[in-house]
């Protein structure tokens, strides 16, 4: 049937085109969003993929699979969206009007956007590859995703290549117009990079499972009452918070305690919707505004688990919530 289809939109069928490349949107979307860290770039990415796809298709030789080729055309036009782009991204985030405490750290700013787990749905339908390392809900959490942020553009690509599709080193080489060794020595400084950024944690509970609930729902109530010392309770000793993508970065209890006291001296009615992002739990607040008595989304908050404990805090702006089909207001 492939066969078939690949002589048809050879000789300009693009008809069968679309039908050869529909059954790889989804993870190809995934991929490009692990290269782009942002939904809406991964978007363009995929247009941009297919339309470089139907005008190249006479140089597909079929020498490898109608999937790895498409993969080799995504990653060509990711990489050369990391070359070009000059994204200014719109800072939102409703910030308290009180100043801060200092920060832990202040880093890079990384443009990163999380990603709505609905849109993860078909995309890992295949088994695993054999030479993939990682599991397909560990390449897509949000450490894993941001870590690859602050990965040269050329080692993103052998990594997320060899580590998490599982290509060959030599379909990967080709792909990226190098040698074998030359991916070995760089996915090895890759790897070691990745190590030093994502900390090693105990194992979260399944998704979804009564131990993830109760969790969720503990921090439901302690968020929406305001109460930072029920908050605090639940969280890992050295519990993170960041917000890109501000560079600030606050480490360990004390420090989130005394940054989540700034937030919670607003007195402001929360109303908390719960959703999902990078396979982990995403929590929706809102916030009353008193003279209209609506409630105003003002930050989406992805929650990293480690046992029974919270290990970090993710925050972004409300424009995420359009990924996520969250309205931005919500009526009393």
């Amino acid at each position: 049937m492939t066969a078939d289809l690949i002589a048809q939109a050879l000789g300009g069928d693009e008809d069968a085109f679309a039908e050869l490349v529909a059954p790889y949107r989804r993870e190809l979307h995934v991929h490009c969003y692990r290269f782009l860290g942002s939904v809406h770039d991964a978007e363009d990415a995929v247009q941009e993929t297919r339309l470089s796809a139907w005008r190249g298709l006479g140089g597909f030789e079929q020498r490898a699979s109608f999937r790895t080729w498409l993969y080799a055309v995504a990653t060509s036009r990711c990489l050369n969206m990391l070359r070009t782009a000059r994204r200014r991204p719109q800072v939102e985030l409703p910030l308290p009007s009180a100043a801060l405490p200092e920060p832990t750290r202040l880093g890079e700013p990384v443009w990163l956007e999380p990603y709505p787990d609905t849109l993860l749905e078909g995309a890992h339908d295949g088994p695993p590859e054999p030479h993939a390392r990682l599991e397909a809900n560990e390449a897509i959490s949000l450490a894993f995703i941001t870590a690859l942020q602050h990965l040269p553009a050329q080692q993103r690509a052998l990594l997320v290549l060899r580590d998490v599709l599982g290509f060959h080193a030599s379909e990967v080489a080709a792909m990226l117009d190098t040698t074998e060794p030359a991916v070995t020595s760089a996915l090895k400084r890759a790897r070691s990079t990745l190590e030093q950024r994502v900390p090693d944690a105990e194992p979260p509970p399944e998704p979804r499972s009564p131990a993830e609930r109760k969790l969720v729902e503990a921090l439901t109530r302690a968020l929406e009452t305001n109460d930072v010392d029920a908050v605090v309770a639940l969280v890992t000793h050295d519990v993170r918070v960041s917000m890109p993508p501000l560079p600030l970065e606050y480490h360990g209890r004390t420090a989130t305690a005394r940054f989540l006291a700034v937030v919670a001296a607003q007195p402001r009615t929360r109303r908390i919707v719960e959703t999902r992002a990078n396979g982990q739990p995403a929590l929706a607040i809102y916030a009353r505004d008193t003279s209209s008595g609506i409630y105003r989304g003002i930050s989406l908050l992805v929650v990293t688990l480690a046992g029974e404990r919270i290990a970090t805090f993710t925050r972004f702006d409300p424009s995420s919530f359009a990924s996520f089909g969250l309205p931005r207001k919500l009526k009393s």
